[in-house]
C-alpha cells in the first residue's frame, strides 16, 4: 500500500463531512497541489489533539523553549473533491528533538499492522499518512480538531450520551426518553 509522507505540509487539519450525529471524521494533509484524506473515527481526532498539546506542553517546557510564532487559523473546508485514501485504524504521535517536529502518522486499518514510525514500510503493508510539523502548526492543527468534535451533538445533561434532535433512551432514567424541551 502507499505511504503518504509530508514534511511541512501545507495543510494539515481534521474535518468533518454530514450532520451531527451522522459525520464523517477526515485527517487531510495537503502540499504541491497532492490532497491525502483519511477517514478517521471522532474519539481518534479528540484524542490525537489532546496528546499534540500534552507533547507540546512537555517538549517545550524547557528554558529558552517556546511554540514560536502562532500558525494562523485554517477554518477552511476539507478540500475537494474528497476521497477517502484509506480509513484509519491507529494513530502514533512522536517528536523528533532533532528537527523540533511533531510526528503524527495515522496507519490503515488491518490485521497486520506495521510498528509505529518505523523507517521502513514494506511495499505490501497497509496504507500510512505521515506528517511532520512545526509546534505552532500542531498547536494550530489541534486547536481547529477540538473546535470540529465541540460541534457534535450536544450531551445529555443526565449521561453525557448524545443527544438526537428528539432527545435519546438515557440509561440514568431507566430507559425513558427524555425530551430536549
Amino acid at each position: 500500500m502507499a505511504v503518504y509522507t509530508y514534511d511541512a505540509p501545507e495543510r494539515f487539519v481534521a474535518g468533518t463531512v454530514g450532520q451531527p450525529g451522522q459525520r464523517t471524521f477526515y485527517l487531510q494533509a495537503s502540499a504541491a497541489g497532492r490532497v491525502t484524506s483519511v477517514v478517521v473515527e471522532k474519539f481518534q481526532v479528540s484524542l490525537l489533539a489532546e496528546r499534540i498539546d500534552e507533547l507540546l506542553d512537555e517538549v517545550l517546557s524547557g528554558p529558552g523553549s517556546g511554540p514560536g510564532p502562532a500558525a494562523p487559523a485554517d477554518d477552511g473546508p476539507l478540500d475537494l473533491p474528497l476521497t477517502e485514501d484509506f480509513r484509519v485504524g491507529a494513530i502514533a504521535l512522536g517528536w523528533d528533538g532533532e528537527e523540533e517536529r511533531v510526528v503524527i502518522e495515522a496507519q490503515e486499518e488491518t490485521e497486520n499492522p506495521i510498528e509505529p514510525l518505523a523507517e521502513d514500510v514494506p511495499e505490501n503493508g497497509p496504507g500510512v499518512l505521515r506528517v511532520r510539523l512545526s509546534p505552532s502548526a500542531a498547536r494550530a492543527f489541534s486547536r481547529r480538531a477540538i473546535q470540529i468534535v465541540g460541534q457534535g451533538r450536544p450531551p445529555c445533561p443526565l449521561c453525557g450520551l448524545p443527544l438526537d434532535e428528539d432527545g435519546h433512551i438515557c440509561p440514568r432514567q431507566n430507559g425513558h426518553r427524555v425530551s430536549n424541551a
